[in-house]
C-alpha cells in the first residue's frame, strides 16, 4: 500500500496523523524519544498533526505546527496543509492514523481551537522542543511545566495534545502539554484504534536495533 492510499483510507476529521521522517533532524527526534520507551528502543515517530477531513477541492488537509521551508516563503507554526505532503515514501516510510471516537462537539472544540491559532499565528517552538529533550531523560521533570516554555509558541505533538484536551481528551494523562512527544501519542490509552504503515526497511532496522540492545544488555 502506497502512503497516498494508506492515508486516504484512514484519514478522517479529528484523527491523528503520525509521521517518521527520513532525514537528519527527525531522526535525532525518534533517537531522543528512546527513553519512552523501557528498553530504550528508538521512537519511529518524529511529527504528529491532525487530519481536518476532505474539502472541496477533493484532498485531505492537516492542521499542524511544523516549519515549512519553500524557495521564497518561510511558514513556521500552526499551519494547515494538504495530507499530500506525506505521500512521500522516501521521506516519510512510516505512517501511522489514531482514532480519539471524537463526537460531533468534541470535534467542534478541536477544529476551533485549530483555527483560531492558526489566525493568531502561533509560532513552532525549537526552544520548547529542546526542553522536552531534556525533560526525557528525567521522567519527573515531564509532569511539570516546560521550563522553556514560551507564551503564544508550539510544536508538533504539544499543538495535537492542546487541542485535544480543548475537547475533553486527554491523550497523555500526567504529562505536562508541552513536553508531550509524538510516541506518547502512539502509545496513547485514549486511542480506540490505530493503523499502521510501517515499509520493510524500518522493519529490518528495528530488528536490527532490538537485537544490538539485547547483545549489550547480555554482553554487560
Amino acid at each position: 500500500m502506497s502512503n497516498r492510499e494508506f492515508l486516504e483510507s484512514h484519514a478522517a476529521p479529528g484523527r491523528v496523523g503520525l509521521a517518521g521522517g527520513a532525514d537528519i533532524i527527525s531522526r535525532m527526534i525518534t533517537l531522543a524519544q528512546r527513553h519512552v520507551d523501557e528498553e530504550k528502543h528508538r521512537s519511529l515517530w518524529s511529527h504528529a498533526f491532525l487530519f481536518q477531513g476532505q474539502r472541496h477541492d477533493g484532498h485531505h488537509w492537516v492542521f499542524e505546527s511544523d516549519l515549512e521551508l519553500h524557495r521564497k516563503n518561510i511558514r513556521l507554526g500552526v499551519q494547515e496543509n494538504r495530507a499530500e505532503k506525506f505521500w512521500d515514501e522516501e521521506n516519510y516510510p512510516v505512517l501511522a492514523v489514531l482514532d480519539f471516537s471524537m463526537g460531533e462537539e468534541q470535534l467542534g472544540n478541536v477544529f476551533r481551537e485549530a483555527l483560531e491559532m492558526v489566525a493568531s499565528r502561533v509560532r513552532y517552538s525549537l526552544r520548547e522542543l529542546m526542553g522536552t529533550l531534556i525533560a526525557l531523560h528525567r521522567p519527573q521533570m515531564r509532569k511539570r511545566p516546560n521550563p522553556l516554555s514560551r507564551n503564544r509558541s508550539i510544536y508538533c505533538s504539544a499543538f495535537v495534545t492542546h487541542v485535544l484536551r480543548k475537547a475533553g481528551i486527554d491523550p497523555v494523562p500526567g504529562l505536562d502539554v508541552k513536553h508531550a512527544t509524538p510516541e506518547d501519542l502512539f502509545r496513547s490509552p485514549g486511542a480506540t484504534q490505530v493503523w499502521l504503515l510501517k515499509r520493510e526497511s524500518v522493519q529490518k532496522a528495528s530488528l536490527i536495533q532490538r537485537v544490538h540492545s539485547r547483545l549489550h544488555r547480555e554482553k554487560k
